[in-house]
């Protein structure tokens, strides 16, 4: 449980919320690259990335974009939390860890996507390590979270690009990524940004390249519809909802299923799958997986039922 110290609007539709323990004390550690879930005041449960320092735990920093597109999750906590109010918070987890081996790192953004990253750039200053760039995409200033604090933190260590909505006016990262060098390359964004340089870092070494995202592109949901998942196991079936993923069903309906990241990065919910024509949304899956495995934190079916090994 966690108090809301501080609610800011840091940039359109994008609210900046300082968390602290109510009784003043400590809060759990963490390291750079976090996320804590947050049950939102609707009930919904959303992963947020810590994006303050790590060596300050009086307090908690994440940062919210209200998505009118999303499932709710968002829209509930920038209009309904406000300061004073409590929230049940999970322990910080790391997906998107800072590795130890590199001396060098390039950073990759999208809106939102700041967030983790912003927290691993304060880490290397604290550290003394100087040797990173950011490279920030937003479509324009006023979508553009952090704006202030990059430019007083990071002085000529952010690339600042708007694209102002226009797929041609979009960053060419190739003459970035073309040849491989010693850095590695943290990205986080949009599911477009992620793609186009996972397409142009593949030939990186392996293991240099590491992708953190915040769920399926939202326009993704207007396609959703319900169907149901039958489980193999239990012999039970579940309907899951236009606005639900078939992890959030599976929890209302009393199955537990493990989980973590919950946008399809992680690999942690990954489900063996019996029968049916998936939409696969994540990004862990090989292609021979994807035949007989769902992730159902993000994935959703192309059939009217699913039926999954639980």
């Amino acid at each position: 449980m966690v108090t809301v110290a501080l609610k800011t609007q840091i940039a359109r539709e994008v609210c900046a919320f300082t968390l602290v323990a109510p009784d003043g004390s400590m809060l759990p550690p963490f390291t750079p690259g976090s996320h804590v879930t947050v049950v939102t005041p609707k009930g919904a449960r959303r992963n947020y990335s810590l994006c303050g320092r790590a060596s300050d735990l009086s307090r908690y920093e994440i940062a919210v974009k209200r998505d009118a597109g999303g499932r709710g999750g968002s829209i509930s906590m920038v209009d309904d939390v406000a300061v004073g109010d409590t929230l049940n918070v999970s322990p910080p987890r790391n997906n998107f860890e800072l590795t130890t081996r590199a001396k060098q790192f390039l950073f990759i953004a999208g809106g939102i996507g700041i967030t983790p990253i912003l927290s691993m750039m304060r880490h290397l200053r604290e550290a003394g390590n100087a040797d990173f760039k950011l490279y920030y995409c937003a479509r324009d200033a006023e979508n553009t979270p952090f704006t202030d604090v990059l430019q007083k933190e990071f002085p000529g260590l952010v690339l600042l690009h708007h694209d102002h909505g226009d797929a041609n006016q979009a960053y060419d990262f190739w003459p970035l990524l073309e040849s491989p060098t010693a850095a590695h390359v943290y990205c986080c964004g949009p599911k477009g940004l992620m793609d186009s340089v996972a397409d142009m870092s593949g030939h990186w070494p392996s293991g240099s390249v590491h992708f953190e995202s915040f769920g399926v592109d939202a326009r993704a949901f207007d396609e959703n519809t319900a169907f149901t998942v039958q489980l193999e196991k239990s012999a039970q079936t579940v309907l899951v909802s236009k606005e639900q993923s078939i992890l959030e069903a599976l929890r209302a309906s009393g199955h537990a299923v493990r989980s973590s990241c919950e946008s399809g990065t992680c690999g942690t919910c990954k489900t063996g799958l019996i029968a049916g024509d998936v939409d696969h949304r994540d990004m862990v899956l090989t292609d021979e997986e994807r035949a007989n495995h769902i992730m159902v934190c993000v994935s959703r079916a192309k059939s009217a039922e699913l039926v999954l090994d639980l």
